[in-house]
């Protein structure tokens, strides 16, 4: 288990029953966070939120002080977080672009194009010849490439080093570089490469991933400003206390940068970010027993928080005991030592922890699931069976 804050459990325990299930997100948890990542990395280090991870507005101004930019994958992401944090970079990624985002992306002046594919940069080519004109545009290619070593063998999710739908075939690298230094594009601008190739990985992991980057990136013959090694820094979710090991990553990326004088790199954590500061608050509805287990129904469900049913983990959670039971007929309480966590949701996989240690467990408990601050309700069902929404509550 990982016991909520004392700011968050305080939050927890004043709501109402109605009022739940809620999010509630440690700002001041979030702002120390990000000046121990902002601190660990070297100069020549760039370092963009990805917007995806959880893109809440408060949030987003939160890490303003911390972060370079803002790396954002849809033309809906663009605006939301251009209006979320007016003047700040921009970086536009993923795969299958639309002429309209690439259009919107333009206008708003967005400072980097991540470029998935050649038909990725004939769009960007002939739309900012129409409609930035006046300008160069800035491309980073992002390129599909593979690691020699296994240092993707531990990813929770492969993005590259096989066959995927993210990015270029390096085989494609001669073909694709000379569209951008023939001369024929001259209003677009080579910054670099872009290569995010996994998620989930520790510090030795990912400086390794860097490496094999960085050398393939210098060893094309054509001057780079910039090379976007991605994010992907691993968060445990079986073992919450256990934090990516920024020091030993940036002094890693640090000596990476002593042999590449004029290079920039740049990282996009979103997860490694913002997990930490965020719990889903709900409150045990009934507890029952159930050939030999026992299980707590609690309000809300995957619906709201989906990343346990995505990633097939159990969400780490604490109990809150609540003293009070307002309601005539009698309390349900469990009568072992572990009790399965589910939701409202009418199927067997709307599970949110199984065989959690909480003896004792009464309906009316509040229970705050931990790590809910990226990937949560923002890639959640929500309108199944149209429960109502969660509260949301920033708390300093």
């Amino acid at each position: 288990m990982t016991a909520p804050t004392p700011a968050v459990r305080d939050r927890v325990l004043s709501l109402r029953s109605t009022e739940l299930p809620a999010y509630v997100y440690d700002m001041t948890a979030l702002r120390e966070h990000a000046t121990r990542v902002r601190s660990a990395l070297p100069d020549r280090v760039e370092l963009y939120y990805a917007a995806k991870a959880n893109p809440e507005p408060e949030l987003l101004t939160a890490l303003g002080p911390y972060v370079d930019g803002y790396e954002v994958s849809s033309g809906g992401e663009l605006v939301h977080v251009a209006e979320s944090v007016p003047g700040r970079p921009l970086a536009f990624g993923g795969p299958g672009k639309t002429p309209e985002e690439i259009t919107t992306a333009l206008e708003r002046g967005v400072e980097r194009f991540h470029v998935e594919s050649e038909h990725d940069l004939r769009m960007l080519a002939d739309l900012s010849r129409r409609i930035a004109p006046g300008r160069r545009v800035a491309v980073l290619l992002r390129f599909n490439l593979a690691v020699a070593d296994c240092s993707l063998a531990g990813s929770a999710l492969a993005m590259g080093g096989r066959p995927t739908p993210f990015g270029i075939d390096p085989t494609r690298a001669v073909d694709v570089l000379r569209t951008l230094t023939d001369g024929s594009c001259a209003h677009l601008e080579l910054r670099g490469v872009h290569a995010h190739l996994a998620s989930g990985l520790d510090a030795p992991e990912q400086l390794s991933v860097a490496r094999s980057i960085v050398d393939w990136s210098t060893g094309l013959g054509v001057p780079l400003a910039e090379v976007n090694i991605g994010g992907g820094m691993a968060v445990d979710y079986t073992d919450p206390d256990r934090r990516f090991d920024w020091p030993s990553y940036g002094d890693g990326l640090a000596r990476l940068l002593d042999e590449h004088p004029g290079l920039t790199l740049r990282i996009e954590p979103g997860r490694a970010l913002t997990a930490y500061c965020g719990w889903y608050a709900t409150e045990v509805l009934d507890v029952k027993h159930s050939h030999g287990e026992e299980f707590a129904v609690v309000r809300g469900g995957t619906h709201h928080l989906r990343t346990p049913a995505t990633k097939g983990h159990d969400q780490p959670c604490s109990v809150l005991p609540v003293r009070e039971w307002p309601h005539p007929w009698p309390r349900p309480t469990a009568a072992g030592d572990r009790v399965t966590l589910t939701g409202q949701l009418c199927t067997p996989k709307d599970l949110l922890a199984r065989n959690v240690h909480a003896p004792g467990l009464r309906a009316g408990d509040r229970v705050a699931f931990s790590l809910a601050g990226a990937y949560a309700w923002n890639i959640s069902h929500h309108d199944f069976l149209m429960h109502p929404h969660p509260g949301f509550h920033f708390v300093d």
